[in-house]
């Protein structure tokens, strides 16, 4: 678990990524393009960070002060849990509800909202769970 989040962990999580159609398709489908932060909330900033473009990932490493579109934090514990098992949408939505995922930048609510983007969020979870 000491590795998640590092520049290796975020580069096999761009491998991943852009090889499951359900997620770099879908994306790419609706012109998706953002970069995304990944950390604990305790942290000042993120650990790793992806810059996904067309739905694509192009981009992926640790953080380094760019600027994000969108900032997902959770406990190490709480990662871990996931990477076990992917946590699927009513999982996702307790987990936003109760904080034990926090959104420090973007908007939960809007994204769940639109099934374009809902869809691929949960699969980015279940991608990380390959890694």
């Amino acid at each position: 678990m000491s590795d998640l989040f590092t520049a290796t962990w975020m580069e096999k999580f761009q491998n991943e990524w852009n090889g499951e159609k359900e997620l770099a398709e879908a994306l790419g489908k609706i012109g998706f393009n953002s970069v995304i932060g990944y950390g604990y909330p305790e942290d000042e900033a993120p650990r790793g960070v992806i810059h996904v473009e067309n739905g694509k990932v192009v981009k992926a490493g640790a953080y380094d002060g760019e600027d994000l579109n969108w900032d997902l934090r959770a406990s190490p514990d709480q990662w871990q849990h996931w990477m076990q098992k992917g946590p699927g949408m009513t999982g996702l939505g307790l987990a936003f509800t109760t904080g034990k995922l926090k959104f420090k930048k973007g908007d939960y609510s809007a994204m769940v909202k639109d099934p374009r983007m809902a869809g691929p969020f949960v699969k980015s979870f279940d991608v990380m769970s390959r890694i």
